[in-house]
């Protein structure tokens, strides 16, 4: 059967429809929200702040480990290292060292300065 796109639509209890006028469903809804709504905007407060949370701990224990990590002798003492020498003896200067020692500055305070300015 063709249906015309002129004629009101059905539902299944037989009566017209009309297109753009509310149902007596869609007022009760209007009226009285339900509570998954509420429930789903909690869910998705504690999601946000379980991801700053995280991002935060992250953040910082990248951090310390950038601060740290360089300045001890597994930095060039590695297997990763042992076959590249050009590479191992620029890793050793004091720059790179205090280079990746600095990002590990700017990472623990970009953690923090995201806990300070929280807000929801």
């Amino acid at each position: 059967m063709i249906s015309d796109s002129k004629t009101p639509l059905k539902d299944s209890h037989s009566k017209t429809l009309e297109l753009g006028t509310p149902s007596t469903a869609d007022t009760v809804l209007a009226d009285n929200p339900p509570a998954i709504s509420h429930f789903n905007g909690g869910l998705k407060l504690w999601a946000y702040r379980l991801g700053v949370l995280l991002f935060v701990f992250l953040c910082a224990t990248v951090g310390v480990l950038l601060v740290i990590f360089p300045w001890h002798s597994e930095w060039t003492d590695n297997r990763l290292l042992l076959a590249h020498p050009d590479l191992r003896s620029f890793i050793a200067h004091g720059f790179v060292r205090g280079a990746c020692s600095g990002l590990g500055l700017l990472d623990i305070w970009i953690g923090f300065w995201e806990a300070i300015h929280y807000h929801e």
